[in-house]
């Protein structure tokens, strides 16, 4: 009896040892020998991932792994690098913590960017939908009946060119379209037509965004009731937005930014200060295992900041407004900065310049799937009207 009771014992005992170290090593812990005698370290782990994968991975600049891959580091400030043939390198300071997760996730840039004609009739006044995949644009170098406006919708998927996923919903037999100024509605549904003409006074017609408007209504004066309409619904869809929000932050919110642009998903806030202040911490105690990247909460009026609302974190992103766009993963930002395309992570690090060719600054526009970069130019030659092209950056 005493032998079987010792014998559970030492299987309980070799059980519970077995378990534990199991456990302390999932949670980071190794072991080692230093000078012939155990030692037991805490380590974090470092999660590094890239688009597109298998990339190498330099910590303080050694060759250590590629992506995809998880390593374990003792608790430290490291310099992580990515890097592949081909593409744009990238780099952060990551801060490493015993038992704690961090994340180093890398969108590398081709370096050799691929250009593709998305249009080949010369366009003009290229404007981006509320949804972010749509461009409405003229044309005016054909016939009556080819001339007008168009849509583009850059989700359809056509057999050999995007080309032919333009439609036209406006043509010049009724009036001018081809020189018209076009503006969305809030819901992407319709648009805005303004024709000014030398002999005679603007005139506004309202017309469908997805068919052709075979008799577009004149809206020229009752144009202030389609505006409140628009303004009242663009409203609504910001309140809505905003009351998902915790109470406090969204009393931060409605009284010191001025909101620029959501992201995709809707968990980041591009703004610019409306006056000088300073961000509360929302989430108390902070998230572990977030971004690294030093934070601003003290926001000074006009700067741009990205607030994370996932995590609480607030980034200064430049000191006076950009023209500035979301790409689709919701963590990068297209802007255009001396007559170069340039994207960065939404805390302003890792900026890459991704087209430094000959475009029509004003019109840079995301492509839905997020591989792409939508331009006008007319590849600097200046006997030729412009088109939309595509810039790969993938």
């Amino acid at each position: 009896m005493k032998k079987q009771l010792l014998i559970s014992i030492a299987i309980l005992l070799f059980l519970f040892t077995g378990t534990t170290l199991v456990i302390l090593y999932g949670r980071g812990y190794r072991f080692w020998f230093d000078r012939g005698k155990p030692d037991i370290s805490g380590t974090g782990l470092l999660v590094v991932r890239s688009i597109p994968d298998g990339a190498q991975v330099f910590i303080n600049d050694h060759l250590t792994t590629a992506t995809d891959s998880t390593i374990n580091l003792s608790p430290g400030n490291y310099t992580i690098r990515i890097y592949k043939e081909g593409y744009s390198p990238w780099e952060k300071k990551i801060n490493i913590q015993k038992e704690i997760v961090a994340k180093a996730e890398a969108l590398l840039f081709a370096t050799a960017p691929k250009l593709e004609s998305l249009t080949a009739t010369g366009i003009e006044n290229p404007t981006l939908d509320p949804s972010l995949t749509r461009i409405a644009y003229t044309v005016a170098s054909g016939a009556a009946r080819k001339n007008g406006v168009y849509v583009l919708d850059m989700t359809t998927r056509p057999l050999l060119t995007l080309r032919s996923a333009s439609t036209q919903i406006a043509d010049d037999t009724f009036d001018t379209f081809s020189k018209t100024h076009l503006a969305w509605s809030p819901d992407g549904k319709e648009l805005l037509a303004s024709i000014s003409a030398a002999l005679r006074s603007s005139t506004t017609y309202l017309l469908s965004s997805t068919s052709l408007n075979d008799n577009p209504k004149d809206v020229t004066n009752t144009l202030d009731t389609v505006m409140t309409r628009w303004e009242t619904d663009k409203t609504e869809k910001e309140n809505s937005r905003l009351n998902t929000l915790n109470l406090l932050l969204e009393k931060v919110t409605r009284e010191n930014f001025s909101i620029l642009a959501w992201s995709p998903d809707e968990t980041k806030i591009l703004y610019t200060a409306s006056q000088s202040a300073t961000v509360p911490i929302i989430i108390k105690p902070p998230l572990i295992g977030t971004n690294q990247t030093p934070q601003q909460r003290e926001i000074k009026k006009g700067a741009v900041y990205v607030y994370d609302t996932k995590e609480d974190k607030n980034f200064k992103i430049l000191d006076s407004p950009l023209p500035l766009s979301w790409l689709p993963d919701s963590t990068h930002l297209i802007f255009v900065h001396d007559r170069k395309i340039e994207i960065m992570e939404y805390d302003r690090t890792n900026s890459t310049t991704v087209y430094a060719g000959p475009f029509v600054d004003k019109y840079v526009f995301p492509f839905p799937s997020g591989s792409k970069v939508v331009i006008l130019t007319n590849l600097g030659n200046p006997d030729i009207l412009p088109n939309l092209y595509t810039v790969g950056l993938k």
